[in-house]
């Protein structure tokens, strides 16, 4: 039985990348959209990284970014993987590659053939389904994704409406690879701005019900 990893997504200071790490998460996220709330600019998120101890993974999340922008942004803060959250072709994938994880948007009667898709292609390390196009603390039917998982080729991450009360609900459906978490571990009514308490509380439910199902 693996360990399910934690990636807190939409870190915007070093205080919260450090709560993060020390409440024992595997990932950080840094959006580089820059119509979100949780935006942060590149050098700032490179600053953020750096306070960061190792083996923590560094993620840039883009939303249909041209490649030429991709880059420019991943000079300004070299990130371990990047994180495709849009519409993105194969071509762009792949010139974003290697090392992609590409977010689907669940939808119950294209999520096998979308699964298949990007079987296919070697630059995508992970899966990551959500709930809605991203940030908006959207859950989906697991029970429907828990039917097909299989025909995945890629471990799956599971994002969208995670909280501390429901991610073991989810890691128990699913046993996936990792969960990812943005506004369900923030201030409510404050968007972008994480709530230490619930990083914690968030880690914890994860390192429950892995033991849980240890047992």
């Amino acid at each position: 039985m693996h360990r399910t990893r934690i990636k807190i997504c939409g870190v915007r200071d070093p205080d919260t990348a450090l709560v993060a790490a020390e409440c024992g998460a595997d990932a950080v996220g840094f959006v580089f959209v820059k119509s979100s709330p949780r935006y942060i600019e590149p050098e700032l998120a490179w600053e953020t990284a750096c306070y960061l101890p190792p083996f923590i993974t560094k993620v840039g999340l883009f939303v249909n970014a041209r490649p030429e922008a991709f880059h420019a942004v991943r000079e300004a803060c070299p990130f371990d993987t990047a994180q495709l959250h849009g519409t993105e072709s194969e071509p762009t994938v792949r010139a974003c590659g290697p090392g992609v994880i590409k977010a689907l948007k669940f939808d119950p009667t294209t999520i096998e053939a979308d699964l298949l898709k990007w079987a296919q292609i070697d630059d995508v390390d992970a899966l990551l389904i959500d709930g809605s196009d991203g940030g908006l603390g959207q859950t989906f039917n697991w029970r429907r994704l828990a039917e097909v998982q299989e025909m995945a080729a890629q471990p799956l991450i599971i994002a969208g409406g995670l909280t501390p009360e429901n991610v073991g609900e989810a890691i128990d459906l699913l046993r996936p690879w990792a969960v990812d978490v943005s506004s369900g571990v923030e201030v409510e009514g404050q968007p972008g701005v994480k709530d230490p308490d619930k990083i914690a509380a968030f880690c914890e439910a994860v390192r429950r019900a892995d033991a849980s199902m240890s047992e």
